[in-house]
Protein backbone atom coordinates (compact mmCIF):
# COMPACT_ATOMS: atom_id res chain seq x y z
CA UNK A 1 0.00 0.00 0.00
CA UNK A 2 1.27 3.63 -1.48
CA UNK A 3 1.32 6.57 1.04
CA UNK A 4 -1.84 8.08 -1.22
CA UNK A 5 -3.54 5.01 -0.79
CA UNK A 6 -3.33 4.80 2.99
CA UNK A 7 -4.09 8.62 3.02
CA UNK A 8 -7.31 7.67 1.05
CA UNK A 9 -7.81 4.89 3.38
CA UNK A 10 -7.76 6.68 6.22
CA UNK A 11 -9.77 9.78 5.15
CA UNK A 12 -12.35 7.00 4.03
CA UNK A 13 -12.77 5.36 7.66
CA UNK A 14 -12.83 9.00 9.29
CA UNK A 15 -15.74 10.14 6.90
CA UNK A 16 -17.41 6.56 7.48
CA UNK A 17 -16.72 6.63 11.50
CA UNK A 18 -17.69 10.09 12.09
CA UNK A 19 -20.88 9.53 9.44
CA UNK A 20 -21.97 6.44 11.66
CA UNK A 21 -21.50 8.95 14.86
CA UNK A 22 -24.13 11.53 13.77
CA UNK A 23 -26.21 9.07 13.14
CA UNK A 24 -26.43 7.31 16.29
CA UNK A 25 -26.34 10.66 18.06
CA UNK A 26 -29.13 11.67 16.60
CA UNK A 27 -31.16 8.60 16.07
CA UNK A 28 -30.85 8.67 20.45
CA UNK A 29 -31.72 12.52 19.58
CA UNK A 30 -34.76 11.45 17.79
CA UNK A 31 -36.10 9.08 21.14
CA UNK A 32 -34.43 11.52 23.77
CA UNK A 33 -35.70 15.07 23.44
CA UNK A 34 -38.67 16.03 24.43
CA UNK A 35 -40.95 17.90 21.74
CA UNK A 36 -41.45 17.64 17.93
CA UNK A 37 -39.46 20.12 16.76
CA UNK A 38 -36.00 19.04 18.69
CA UNK A 39 -37.02 15.38 17.47
CA UNK A 40 -36.97 17.20 14.32
CA UNK A 41 -34.00 18.93 14.48
CA UNK A 42 -32.27 15.55 15.30
CA UNK A 43 -33.98 13.80 12.40
CA UNK A 44 -32.78 16.53 9.80
CA UNK A 45 -29.00 16.34 11.32
CA UNK A 46 -29.26 12.53 10.88
CA UNK A 47 -29.69 13.52 7.08
CA UNK A 48 -27.81 16.51 6.24
CA UNK A 49 -24.60 15.30 8.33
CA UNK A 50 -24.25 11.92 8.64
CA UNK A 51 -25.38 10.40 5.70
CA UNK A 52 -23.62 12.74 3.73
CA UNK A 53 -20.34 11.55 5.52
CA UNK A 54 -21.33 7.95 4.93
CA UNK A 55 -21.66 8.54 1.33
CA UNK A 56 -18.29 10.55 1.28
CA UNK A 57 -16.63 7.54 2.92
CA UNK A 58 -17.72 5.43 0.32
CA UNK A 59 -16.79 7.35 -2.69
CA UNK A 60 -13.57 7.11 -1.17
CA UNK A 61 -13.46 3.18 -0.80
CA UNK A 62 -14.63 2.68 -3.79
CA UNK A 63 -12.31 4.79 -5.84
CA UNK A 64 -12.46 6.04 -9.28
CA UNK A 65 -15.63 3.66 -10.81
CA UNK A 66 -18.91 3.85 -11.92
CA UNK A 67 -20.14 3.09 -8.51
CA UNK A 68 -18.47 6.72 -7.47
CA UNK A 69 -20.61 8.51 -9.49
CA UNK A 70 -23.64 6.79 -8.57
CA UNK A 71 -22.77 6.99 -4.92
CA UNK A 72 -22.54 10.72 -5.98
CA UNK A 73 -25.37 11.34 -7.56
CA UNK A 74 -27.13 9.42 -4.29
CA UNK A 75 -25.59 12.27 -2.15
CA UNK A 76 -26.71 15.20 -4.60
CA UNK A 77 -29.88 14.00 -4.41
CA UNK A 78 -30.37 13.44 -0.27
CA UNK A 79 -28.32 16.94 0.16
CA UNK A 80 -31.50 18.56 -1.75
CA UNK A 81 -34.32 16.41 -0.39
CA UNK A 82 -33.36 16.30 3.37
CA UNK A 83 -33.75 19.66 4.59
CA UNK A 84 -36.51 19.98 1.76
CA UNK A 85 -38.33 17.15 3.46
CA UNK A 86 -37.31 18.36 6.83
CA UNK A 87 -39.16 22.24 5.74
CA UNK A 88 -42.20 20.76 4.50
CA UNK A 89 -42.48 18.78 7.55
CA UNK A 90 -41.80 21.87 10.29
CA UNK A 91 -44.11 24.13 8.01
CA UNK A 92 -47.45 21.02 8.42
CA UNK A 93 -46.69 20.73 11.94
CA UNK A 94 -46.65 24.93 12.57
CA UNK A 95 -49.68 24.90 10.14
CA UNK A 96 -51.69 22.22 11.94
CA UNK A 97 -50.84 23.90 15.21
CA UNK A 98 -47.95 21.99 17.12
CA UNK A 99 -45.78 24.56 18.86
CA UNK A 100 -42.67 24.57 19.93
CA UNK A 101 -41.89 23.51 23.97
CA UNK A 102 -41.36 27.24 24.73
CA UNK A 103 -44.05 28.81 22.78
CA UNK A 104 -47.14 26.67 24.66
CA UNK A 105 -47.26 29.18 27.53
CA UNK A 106 -48.53 31.79 24.60
CA UNK A 107 -49.97 30.13 22.21
CA UNK A 108 -51.10 33.59 20.26
CA UNK A 109 -48.16 34.74 19.38
CA UNK A 110 -47.96 32.35 16.10
CA UNK A 111 -51.94 32.63 15.90
CA UNK A 112 -53.25 34.86 12.97
CA UNK A 113 -53.75 38.58 14.19
CA UNK A 114 -56.98 40.39 12.84
CA UNK A 115 -55.99 43.42 11.22
CA UNK A 116 -56.00 46.68 13.39
CA UNK A 117 -59.52 48.59 12.19
CA UNK A 118 -58.37 51.83 10.58
CA UNK A 119 -58.93 54.68 12.13
CA UNK A 120 -61.36 57.46 10.59
CA UNK A 121 -59.48 59.88 8.39
CA UNK A 122 -60.34 63.28 9.88
CA UNK A 123 -58.64 66.97 8.99
CA UNK A 124 -58.20 69.35 12.11
CA UNK A 125 -59.83 72.36 10.12
CA UNK A 126 -62.77 71.96 8.12
CA UNK A 127 -62.12 72.18 4.48
CA UNK A 128 -64.04 76.08 3.60
CA UNK A 129 -65.82 75.96 0.08
CA UNK A 130 -64.02 77.23 -2.36
CA UNK A 131 -65.53 80.65 -4.11
CA UNK A 132 -64.92 80.62 -8.10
Amino acid sequence: MTGAELIIEVLSWIAIVGGGLFVIIGSVGVVRFPDFWSRLHAASIVDSAGVILLVVGMCLQAGPTLITVKLLIIGVFLFITGPTATHAVANAALVSGVLPLGEMKRPKTIAKKQPAKAAPVTSPRKKKARKS
